[in-house]
């Protein structure tokens, strides 16, 4: 067979296994807004510029206020949009608007962000497990402007590993879950942020910011290797992501940690020099054997915007690829580089592009390997689907659960929010019923 037509016969099986359409009212409400906000740009701004300053809001009426703002500058505006508007008039319609907006952000918040602290959170994680999906807990917290919010974003990940350690000591065996042809997988892990782990992090002097992350992500590697945690450090923007890399690879190079723990790191698809680094990557894991192989998480991106717009500012050429069916092209041939690459490193293809996911699928099966040497991973909240269906196909699946308060998670929830809205993402193709046979088309 054809890899294209393995391709289109495995997004078939898994596209059948995804759960009933019926879903809990308020989910279909939330895939509503979504998609009123994916048809509409200015009406799109105008809620992420509202989710981002309600931290700051001081009540209703300012939540009312700033929403009725921001929305009185959507030029073609929908009857809801007009009738809160009318209700940003009075009063009584302020109070009434500011309550229903702020009761509507925390509840996507919570789609997304599944609680505030890890224990919190432990009865999901372990109903999580109990079906065979596996998880990452994020810590949000964006970039750190001191010592002591470094001091404490780390503390949090070190108590995290351990609360992480001691609720999943009890929970039943998972076997797809908790091993592959290079050993044990840990069942606790976690995800945590560099750029939250100092304030010194700056593109134009990256040693200094690498000198001062490297004392605190050494204290947490000492502790996952001691807890049997898995620690996964997230790439974000690329001013930061060369100086994540190096530190990374450099501390993982250490005599120190060559047994353990187990740990990984991020390579974003978007980026245009991606391969380049991919090869770097696995240069280093050839030439650095260590007892857990080093796991490489491949993601699209969630940063475009951000790379779009300062490179615009200076006059850069993009870094990234501005056309989506080129970023996917990318993918799946890092994918299968990383696949091919195996057993030097543990592959986890992170996405909820159905077509993604069962190229990586069909070449990771046409190269022989056991179903349990590839790892899929989606987020909370945008992934659920997929990943109830690649788990009832005996698949290993990991969801990142960000775990933090509103007011920490804001920027997080607005990179998300814009994810699930991008008017050519596979999820809003999906939800406008687009043919199976265009989503599983060829890039």
């Amino acid at each position: 067979m054809e890899l294209q037509e393995e391709i289109e016969a495995t997004g078939r099986e898994l596209a059948a296994a995804f759960p009933a359409a019926a879903r809990h009212p308020m989910r279909a409400l939330d895939e509503k807004a979504m998609e009123l906000t994916s048809q509409d740009a200015e009406l799109r701004a105008a809620v992420f510029r509202f989710v981002d300053v309600v931290p700051a809001c001081r009540g209703v009426d300012d939540l009312a206020r700033h929403l009725s703002a921001f929305l009185d500058e959507v030029p073609d505006r929908p009857p809801p949009i007009q009738a809160a508007l009318r209700m940003a008039d009075s009063r009584a319609g302020r109070v009434a608007l500011g309550t229903a907006a702020a009761a509507g952000v925390k509840h996507m918040a919570h789609r997304f962000i599944v609680g505030e602290t890890p224990r919190e959170v432990a009865g999901l994680l372990r109903n999580l497990w109990r079906r065979g999906i596996g998880t990452s807990v994020d810590l949000l917290g964006e970039a750190t402007v001191t010592a002591a919010e470094a001091d404490r974003y780390a503390e949090r990940c070190a108590r995290a590993l351990d609360e992480l350690s001691s609720v999943q000591g009890s929970w039943p065996a998972r076997p797809i879950l908790e091993r592959d042809s290079s050993g044990p997988l840990p069942r606790a892990n976690l995800s945590v942020k560099v750029s939250a782990l100092t304030p010194l992090l700056r593109p134009d002097a990256p040693e200094r910011g690498q000198r001062d992350a490297a004392a605190r992500l050494r204290v947490l590697l000492r502790r996952a290797h001691e807890l049997d945690a898995h620690l996964h450090i997230d790439m974000e923007s690329l001013d930061s992501r060369d100086a994540v890399l190096d530190l990374v690879l450099e501390l993982l190079s250490e005599a120190e940690f060559s047994q353990g723990p187990s740990a990984g790191l991020v390579l974003q698809a978007y980026l245009r020099d991606s391969p380049g680094q991919l090869d770097r990557v696995l240069e280093w894991a050839r030439a650095t054997p260590r007892g857990s192989p080093l796991t490489v998480r491949l993601v699209k991106g969630a940063y475009w915007d951000h790379e779009v717009i300062e490179a615009r500012q200076h006059g850069w050429p993009a870094p990234v690829f501005e056309d989506k069916a080129a970023c996917d092209r990318n993918f799946e041939a890092l994918a299968r580089t990383l696949l091919d690459a195996r057993p030097v490193v543990r592959v986890a293809i992170a996405s909820h592009n159905l077509r993604s996911v069962a190229h990586a699928l069909v070449w990771h099966r046409r190269s022989g390997h056991d179903d349990a040497d590839v790892e899929f991973q989606v987020l909370r909240g945008l992934g659920d689907d997929l990943q109830d269906a690649l788990a009832s196909r005996g698949l290993r699946v990991r969801t990142y659960c960000p775990v933090g308060d509103l007011v920490a998670g804001m920027a997080y929830l607005v990179r998300r929010l814009l994810e699930n809205t991008a008017n050519e993402s596979f999820l809003a193709q999906q939800g406008q019923g687009a043919p199976l046979e265009e989503l599983l088309a060829a890039p």
